[in-house]
């Protein structure tokens, strides 16, 4: 039988490779995206070419008509929606003194109210059948803070917090809750930092590199597998061992 699963932020970097690997493995796929239809498609084309299933749906997931829109899509598509993965995220480097009000509320909304969102909507689907899983995709940064970047690093503390706790209060019905903490990963998102930063970043790392987003993808599969289905309320480090 075929499983539904949702990603958010899936047009690029570790959502895409999330939503590859997912189809990989047997998800019919809804990938999610704000502003990139573009490249939302063709990631739901390869996965297409590729023999799996999937579609892009545009949808702010800090609005939550827009999600529980996205939600009915993929239900009506697939059915119902048995993997929710939180990946859609923004950053901002910068010092706290120089943001701006709608900096900070924006940080906000996406990086920890949006996941809270879905998670509500995914909830309303998975509760009632008794099962489903619920990946939320944190940082390296919420577990021990990152200079100019607090208010990042405040959204993603909260969601290994808000990992621990829903996962408590979902776990009778059948619902599995975890958490994916990447380290630093070659992405977009990490475009700003210099090949210097990177270089000394890589020094940093026991294995000596820079994660890919499939690195991610595939601790995100792993999560989503039955094989795992005693696991939950866990922070899975996907960091090559770096302790900053």
């Amino acid at each position: 039988m075929t499983k539904t699963a949702i990603v958010t932020g899936a047009s690029r970097g570790i959502g895409a490779a999330c939503a590859v690997e997912l189809a990989r493995i047997g998800y019919a796929v809804a990938v999610n995206y704000r502003v990139n239809k573009n490249a939302a498609e063709k990631v739901a084309e390869r996965i297409v070419s590729e023999g799996g299933q999937a579609f892009a749906f545009c949808a702010d997931i800090s609005v939550p008509e827009e999600v529980s829109a996205l939600f009915d899509a993929a239900a009506k598509r697939f059915g119902s929606v048995s993997l929710l993965v939180n990946n859609a995220g923004i950053s901002h480097i910068g010092l706290l003194q120089d943001m701006t009000d709608a900096d900070i509320r924006r940080q906000l909304e996406v990086n920890l109210m949006g996941a809270i969102i879905c998670s509500r909507e995914a909830a309303k689907q998975m509760v009632p059948q008794k099962s489903g899983s619920i990946i939320n995709i944190a940082s390296m940064w919420g577990e021990v803070g990152a200079s100019c970047e607090a208010v990042y690093s405040a959204c993603k503390a909260g969601i290994i917090g808000f990992t621990k706790a829903l996962a408590k209060e979902l776990g009778p019905s059948g619902i599995r809750v975890n958490c994916v903490s990447p380290g630093v990963i070659r992405t977009d998102m990490n475009s700003e930092l210099t090949e210097d930063t990177l270089r000394e970043l890589t020094d940093e790392t026991p294995l000596l590199r820079i994660g890919s987003p499939e690195d991610v993808a595939k601790a995100v599969a792993f999560l989503s597998r039955d094989e795992s289905s005693f696991i939950t309320g866990q922070i899975l480090p996907v960091n090559g061992g770096i302790t900053v």
